[in-house]
């Protein structure tokens, strides 16, 4: 825990660099907060030695995910550098399109609809995650591998009080109490999902309101489930599905009842030369990605969140305990 926070301001320092810095020729982060060794991942002699440096955005359950590939590869013997916590999912892609970053666990959703520029999602999550494989190879030379089953994607929230005064529990509902009273659907978002087209303006279009006459306070994201769950300043929140939040606070998600939402599966992306010259990363990670069903996820991301661990401990002790690496 210790060499963790020493390492946080330096973690910190890099991941603004890159941000800022993007194509300037920053290429490796810090070493891991702590050594982890094989176990059911056994030493691959092709990874042994090999310099692989891995991204993650900065909010909580990307930093789980990107410890999570970190030390899978470490167990598999590649020197492994930490370039976690990258503000931004358009810097964090910015970072590995130019080889600051070597892989990444990035979600099908956001890859298809804002890296590949399309409008509608595609409703199948398998399909979608192959639609965008392929087009990103094609466009981008950035492959996707392990695809986990965990689907963290946008919801609206509120508490039971704000439940049971308002009677919204779809996002129908939510719609009509906007057009009836946009006051009572005051809702806090944060700066991305207040813009994106898969955000907040795409949901109102599918949902038939006009955006414009909610009123939608932009905070951190932290700041917003807290928020939301005192029902005051913020009756409704954004929140991600898989947030240990939405359950440690007792916030009710509303049901997405036209399945405006994509699917946000996680996969690991990497160069497609990378991928091909070491394959055994596919394989590596694919039974780790197995495993990441929403409940476990959810559960690592409390742990983070609501009991206040820390993230690289979470993803360790998870991989341990599941037989993947050995503390």
């Amino acid at each position: 825990m210790r060499r963790r926070r020493i390492l946080a301001p330096l973690a910190g320092v890099l991941a603004a660099l890159v941000a800022v810095c993007t194509g300037c020729g920053l290429q490796s982060g810090s070493t891991l907060p702590f050594d982890v060794g094989p176990a059911s991942i056994a030493t691959d002699e092709g990874l042994d030695g090999v310099e692989l440096t891995v991204g993650s955005k900065e909010f909580t359950e990307q930093v789980i995910l990107g410890y999570i590939l970190a030390f899978s590869l470490q167990a598999a013997g590649a020197d492994v550098r930490d370039l976690t916590a990258i503000v931004g999912s358009r810097s964090t892609r910015d970072a590995q399109i130019t080889g600051q970053v070597d892989l990444t666990y990035e979600y099908t959703g956001n890859g298809w609809i804002n890296y590949l520029g399309h409008e509608n999602p595609l409703k199948d999550p398998r399909e979608q995650f192959v639609a965008v494989r392929d087009e990103d190879i094609a466009e981008n030379g950035m492959d996707w591998v392990a695809l986990a089953p965990m689907d963290n994607t946008y919801a609206l929230a509120a508490s039971r009080g704000v439940i049971e005064r308002t009677g919204v529990t779809t996002l129908s509902q939510y719609a009509e109490l906007a057009k009836r009273d946009p006051a009572a659907a005051r809702t806090c978002v944060d700066t991305e999902f207040n813009v994106r087209r898969d955000g907040y303006p795409g949901m109102a279009a599918a949902y038939g309101f006009d955006p414009d006459t909610v009123q939608r306070p932009v905070l951190q994201t932290g700041i917003i489930y807290n928020s939301t769950a005192a029902g005051t300043d913020c009756p409704f929140g954004e929140v991600y599905t898989t947030d240990g939040r939405v359950k440690g606070l007792d916030l009710v998600v509303l049901t997405d009842d036209l399945g405006f939402f994509p699917h946000y599966n996680p996969a690991v992306t990497l160069p497609v030369e990378l991928a091909a010259k070491y394959p055994q990363i596919e394989r590596i990670m694919t039974p780790v990605s197995d495993a990441l069903t929403n409940d476990e996820i959810t559960e690592l991301n409390r742990r983070v969140d609501v009991v206040g661990e820390d993230p690289a401990d979470v993803a360790r002790d998870w991989l341990r305990d599941r037989g993947f690496v050995a503390a």
